[in-house]
């Protein structure tokens, strides 16, 4: 059996049916179990606050600003990309913020992330916006090799910064 990716799944332990499509709200109660899998597997289980109200609000509300995708396997969703547009004003175009990629530990190397990815890639192409970008953990050794397997760069020159909490507050008050 093939993946998205074109990958042959015949004598896998987990060879079926997989696909990609956009998220439903039926699909909200998996996404929010595979975040806080993804926050303990990034060693921060204790920051995770995501509620499937606030991801429905998130993807649902009346104002909509993040989007997504699933990644199905015999009909379970085992993988999501959470997403959103920016905008780059030397381009002037939108491009794509993947905020989130995950894929259950079981279902790796079966081509779903590849296939999430391709996705989002479609999604920039189709519309025109200058790219895709994301950020991973330093660590993450296994992830950042794929990344540069789809030929993907690191932007080593730019430093992450942010602003949250008591310093968020001290900010925009004075």
């Amino acid at each position: 059996m093939l993946d998205h990716a074109g990958n042959n799944h015949a004598g896998d332990n987990h060879a079926g049916d997989s696909g990609v499509r956009r998220v439903t709200e039926a699909d909200l109660p998996a996404v929010v179990r595979l975040v806080h899998e993804l926050a303990e597997y990034e060693k921060a289980p204790e920051q995770c606050e995501l509620t499937t109200e606030q991801l429905r609000r998130a993807l649902f509300g009346p104002t909509p600003a993040l989007y997504g995708h699933v990644a199905e396997f015999d009909g379970r969703v085992v993988g999501f990309a959470l997403w959103f547009l920016n905008f780059s004003t030397w381009r002037g175009t939108h491009g794509i913020y993947l905020e989130d990629l995950y894929v259950e530990p079981s279902y790796r190397r079966h081509g779903l992330g590849r296939a999430l990815l391709a996705e989002l890639a479609r999604e920039c192409v189709e519309h025109g916006y200058a790219r895709l970008e994301w950020w991973v953990l330093n660590w993450n050794e296994q992830a950042i090799g794929f990344y540069e397997s789809l030929g993907a760069i690191p932007m080593d020159e730019w430093t992450v910064f942010r602003l949250t909490g008591e310093a968020l507050d001290r900010t925009a008050h004075g």
